[in-house]
């Protein structure tokens, strides 16, 4: 099972650091990438699932038309790019309902699907999916069952499809997929990680892998992005590592794997033998 999604936001939207919001400054450079991500899928008859950040469907409306018109799945992925821990339930409310919302209006159909930024919906603050069920979110794509700089979530155990229920409601789960490395938990099959180690090594996990989860941006392929001076130093290698290479590393990826979406997955999925997590 290798499902295959995308965050679909800007180059500068690594950043969890600055309190500066004023993203109109920065160059736009989304469109390049999104499109080589578009055409790569095309070249290989892929579907995938895109998480859009509302800010991005805002200003950059015709994108989003782009991906849904060329018949991929569409979910949300907040507003405003914060962590879900940093808001109050009404602040993530609120980010969520006006992401939904623009999102909703561009593509005319009910967005299901979400995912946190940073995967950040923690042990601390399960009324996150009471609200995205409020909302009318089924899927959700948030969790990390690993410890992780801006969140993580330890106790939920083994990385396949599976069931959260708390206060009486219930959210379809799709966490990431993880491989231990020297004790660290890793994600091999996107971002910084894919782009740091040898693609055979990550051709090899993924055939070890009953289940995996891939996460890439459209920063992860633009290889002349700028670089924001002021992230930490491990942040910064994370964010701009193996940019030369990393188009055509996922170019070989998409064509060595079958790579699905999740709705695609779901609707063929066993949830009555599905594991519970319990909150």
């Amino acid at each position: 099972m290798n499902i295959l999604t995308f965050d679909i936001e800007e180059w500068f939207h690594c950043d969890f650091i600055s309190d500066d919001k004023n993203w109109s400054n920065y160059e736009v450079r989304i469109y390049e990438s999104t499109d080589f991500i578009l055409n790569t899928l095309s070249k290989y008859n892929r579907k995938a699932t895109f998480f859009i950040l509302g800010w991005v469907a805002e200003k950059h409306p015709e994108i989003v038309k782009k991906i849904y018109n060329e018949g991929h799945e569409i979910g949300c992925h907040s507003m405003k790019h914060e962590l879900v821990h940093r808001f109050t339930p009404q602040q993530f409310r609120e980010d969520t309902k006006n992401a939904i919302n623009v999102i909703e209006q561009l593509v005319g159909e009910k967005v299901i699907m979400y995912r946190a930024p940073a995967f950040s919906i923690t042990e601390e603050t399960p009324w996150a999916f009471e609200i995205l069920n409020e909302l009318g979110i089924t899927h959700d794509a948030s969790i990390f069952p690993a410890k992780h700089d801006y969140g993580g979530f330890p106790t939920f155990g083994s990385s396949e499809p599976s069931i959260i229920e708390t206060n009486g409601i219930s959210i379809k789960e799709f966490p990431m997929n993880i491989h231990k490395i020297f004790n660290k938990s890793i994600v091999f099959s996107g971002g910084g990680f894919f782009r740091l180690f040898p693609y055979n090594m990550i051709k090899k996990w993924t055939l070890d892998s009953e289940y995996v989860m891939t996460y890439f941006h459209p920063r992860d392929f633009d290889k002349d992005q700028p670089m924001l001076q002021h992230l930490p130093l491990m942040r910064k290698f994370k964010s701009y590592y193996g940019l030369k290479d990393s188009g055509a590393k996922f170019d070989k990826y998409i064509s060595d794997f079958k790579t699905t979406s999740i709705i695609d997955v779901s609707e063929n999925y066993d949830w009555d033998m599905a594991k519970k997590y319990i909150i």
